[in-house]
């Protein structure tokens, strides 16, 4: 692919049942594109995890999608509290998510460890009372 393309959703903080979306909609452009099956797994994982961090913690936010000849460029963007420790919410099974969202099945502090073991790259920006600025690539 010569250029760039770049995909972009919206992430709907208020409604679990559309987290994900974004996610199976990369995954469908991927196999489109030829993307190898490990690569779009990859990708899948990282942004679902990413989708759901978004939708219990942050309200919603944006999610970014740039595929290139050599890799996929995932952005998400939200304008949620904040992450107070990135190095703690860095740890398997440190979670933040309230109670009733754990009674869901979600929360169980697997997202953040889980995008990075997804990611050949990852980068986390947070402020807090500002959002939180994730930036993953998977090389193909």
């Amino acid at each position: 692919m010569s250029e760039p393309l770049v995909f972009t959703f919206d992430v709907d903080g208020e409604n679990f049942t559309s987290a994900g979306e974004a996610s199976v909609a990369m995954k469908k452009n991927l196999r489109m594109l030829g993307i190898s099956p490990e690569a779009i797994r990859r990708v899948a994982i990282a942004m679902y995890e990413g989708e759901i961090n978004m939708v219990i913690h942050a309200g919603g936010g944006k999610a970014t999608v740039t595929v290139s000849s050599d890799a996929v460029k995932i952005i998400l963007e939200d304008k949620g509290p904040g992450i107070a420790n990135v190095e703690l919410a860095m740890k398997e099974g440190f979670s933040t998510a309230p109670e009733n969202i754990r009674n869901l099945g979600f929360g169980a502090g697997m997202g953040l460890p889980n995008m990075k073991k997804n990611a050949d790259e990852m980068t986390v920006e947070s402020t807090l009372g500002v959002g939180t600025t994730i930036t993953m690539t998977v090389n193909i």
